[in-house]
């Protein structure tokens, strides 16, 4: 069980949690605090003071009064209106991701809602039940208004939830789970559910954890290349990236050097060549500087994960509310946008490195695409292919989100981050950058065999070993393509990252 208390969230919690789905609960610190809060927005609404999203209209609508009999269908009828996501459902992961976020940042006491209200989140967080919420419709500021209000509507019994694998209406999966709905929502409950950052920074933080371990995985496929082509390692020597300092690059060195250890197949400079080329030669700079932007987009993720980002913030002891924009994606946009273009630099160089070895112009006296009887048979020609594609498909991806903006709810809304969609793009840019990389893992055991490069390192060794035991050696052409997906599942399953690191 772990204790939320609105400070201490960080992104391994938020994985164990939303991905390994351990049980939560509300620190009692954080629960006094709620109630003070919800205390103040009472008091609001029994003196009819007008203040924004209590008692007034929402977005351009501020200027209208809501008599106290009816705020608490104007939060109800926030959640149906607002609920307009198109597109795919995302994953039952990333939704418990938002769900977890919204409670962690609702308890510190800043908004006003019930505890009961945030009490049903955490039973469907722990119970595993999911709503339905679709993956487009954030313009990324006023909140994630869109995916949050799906993420809402099962509280009050209303929209569909996943339950045990099935997709389902909120009222069969509620009886199937034994949850009872919030029958009603009291004064600003509605505005602070949705009135957030959480699905931008669930989809960025899943997005930035896969990365890092592929970013490893990186450093691992990149030494079998080397194995393949008997790198140079001179310059890998920590005293070249020693003297640059930059933390990444002397980290990935370091990294490449120790899954080296051992190998008979690497050589110095001098020996075959003076030097190798810039994908190989100059691979701990772009690896290193990948790892440098994950540590950046790390730091503002973590503070997202515990940050209040409703409106109005309500500061109870001061008798105060006000009207700002922490829901504004931005501080989370730059981040994800420069997220997607550092991994898709782990494609780029990958490719170019895949393109070495099926080359026989550059290989190093392999065969032409991998394959001893090469005319008749193709090879690895079109797994390069495959790999340049995505590798370009990533380049148009990566174009950077939150450089755009469109004016919303009548121009009130003037100025929006689009940080949702610059996290979607970045997930879409790490599935195709763990496809190049799968491949270059592919293609880098053909040409091991090939070059009969059997004294491989201390970790290249466990790699190549846990690669034959799926996918076998090539002889003459065969459909590729399950081999491919199965490398691919090595690396989405951790199996490979466990076998070679972790064991």
């Amino acid at each position: 069980m772990i204790v939320l208390n609105g400070k201490g969230l960080n992104l391994e919690k938020f994985i164990k949690i939303s991905r390994f789905k351990e049980e939560v609960e509300i620190g009692e610190e954080q629960i006094q605090l709620v109630l003070k809060a919800h205390q103040y927005v009472h008091d609001v609404v029994k003196s009819e003071k007008p203040v924004y999203g209590i008692n007034t209209g929402f977005g351009m609508l501020s200027d209208v009064s809501i008599p106290k009999e009816e705020v608490s269908g104007l939060q109800e009828n926030l959640l149906k209106s607002h609920a307009c996501g198109v597109g795919n459902p995302l994953s039952d992961e990333i939704v418990r991701g938002m769900m977890l976020l919204r409670v962690n940042a609702l308890i510190r006491g800043n908004s006003g809602i019930r505890i009961e209200v945030l009490d049903k989140l955490v039973e469907m967080l722990n119970k595993d039940v999911c709503p339905v919420v679709f993956e487009k419709g954030s313009l990324g500021a006023s909140g994630d208004l869109a995916p949050l209000s799906h993420m809402s509507l099962p509280i009050i019994g209303l929209g569909e939830c996943h339950y045990k694998g099935k997709r389902m209406s909120t009222t069969e999966a509620f009886i199937q789970s034994k949850i009872t709905p919030i029958q009603s929502l009291k004064a600003k409950e509605g505005l602070s559910l949705i009135n957030g950052t959480q699905a931008m920074t669930s989809v960025g933080a899943f997005v930035l954890y896969d990365a890092t371990k592929l970013a490893k995985l990186a450093n691992l496929s990149l030494s079998l290349t080397m194995e393949s082509l008997h790198g140079i390692i001179d310059a890998y020597d920590p005293r070249v990236h020693l003297v640059r300092g930059h933390k990444g690059q002397i980290m990935a060195a370091e990294h490449v050097r120790n899954i080296l250890e051992g190998s008979g197949n690497i050589t110095r400079q001098g020996e075959e060549r003076v030097q190798d080329a810039y994908s190989i030669r100059c691979a701990p700079q772009v690896h290193g500087a990948t790892f440098d932007a994950l540590e950046f987009v790390k730091e503002k993720v973590e503070i997202e994960m515990n940050a209040v980002t409703d409106n109005p913030i309500i500061f109870a002891d001061d008798g105060v509310a006000i009207s700002a924009g922490n829901f504004h994606g931005q501080p989370l946009a730059l981040p994800f946008d420069y997220l997607g273009i550092a991994i898709a630099e782990l494609a780029n160089i990958s490719e170019r490195r895949l393109e070495r070895m099926v080359n026989p112009s550059l290989s190093n006296g392999l065969p032409p695409f991998l394959v001893q009887n090469p005319g008749i048979n193709s090879g690895f020609m079109i797994v390069q292919y495959s790999a340049a594609s995505l590798v370009s498909e990533n380049k148009i991806l990566a174009h950077p989100a939150s450089v755009d903006s469109i004016p919303s709810s009548a121009n009130q809304e003037d100025h929006v981050s689009m940080g949702t969609i610059g996290a979607r793009k970045a997930q879409s840019i790490l599935e195709n950058t763990r496809k190049v990389i799968a491949m270059e893992f592919f293609t880098a055991c053909q040409a091991i065999d090939l070059k009969k490069a059997h004294k491989l390192g201390k970790h290249t060794s466990k790699a190549y070993k846990k690669v034959r035991e799926y996918i076998p050696f090539i002889d003459n052409d065969v459909i590729m393509y399950p081999h491919i997906h199965t490398m691919e599942d090595l690396i989405v399953s951790e199996e490979l990252f466990k076998f070679v690191f972790e064991l």
